[in-house]
């Protein structure tokens, strides 16, 4: 059925193609913290570990608003580790990384998180797709007090 909410198939199209890459790079960055979650040690623990699990949190309800915002615009979620892997710019760990480390990677992909998001900023706003434009509001708000906090931890 034809799609017809205001927006050119074409703008419809790039947009979802940004949203797939937030998506990619929201997941990763869940599991990435989910993961240190599991696995941080040392006297930060009690703290990391805790504040790992409000993010990883926020991060899974996120995963969803994103995909279900590709849906709305006739378009398919990337939903396997393969495109994922393809898509985001966050890198993986080899190994469990030390406190520290965890903290810097977490700042690294919450900001990498920012730059997706803020890339499709002027394709959604340039196609009156409002909707887009305050998700994307919304991540970047949260990733960046995400990255200021763990920042603070440095």
């Amino acid at each position: 059925m034809q799609i017809n909410i205001g927006m050119e198939e074409s703008a419809r199209k790039d947009i979802a193609g940004g949203l797939n890459k937030l998506l990619a790079d929201t997941y990763t960055l869940y599991l990435k913290t989910h993961n240190y979650h599991w696995n941080v040690t040392g006297p930060m623990f009690q703290t990391l570990h805790l504040m790992f699990e409000t993010h990883y949190t926020e991060l899974w309800a996120a995963i969803d608003i994103i995909a279900e915002r590709i849906r709305s615009l006739g378009e398919f979620a990337p939903g396997t580790y393969q495109e994922f892997a393809r898509l985001t710019i966050i890198e993986e760990d080899d190994g469990i990384p030390k406190a520290e480390d965890m903290i810097r990677n977490l700042v690294a992909a919450n900001e990498a998180v920012c730059r997706t998001a803020r890339a499709i900023v002027p394709y959604a706003s340039e196609a009156g797709d409002e909707p887009t434009v305050g998700l994307l509001g919304d991540r970047m708000e949260i990733s960046e007090k995400n990255a200021w906090m763990l920042r603070s931890l440095l």
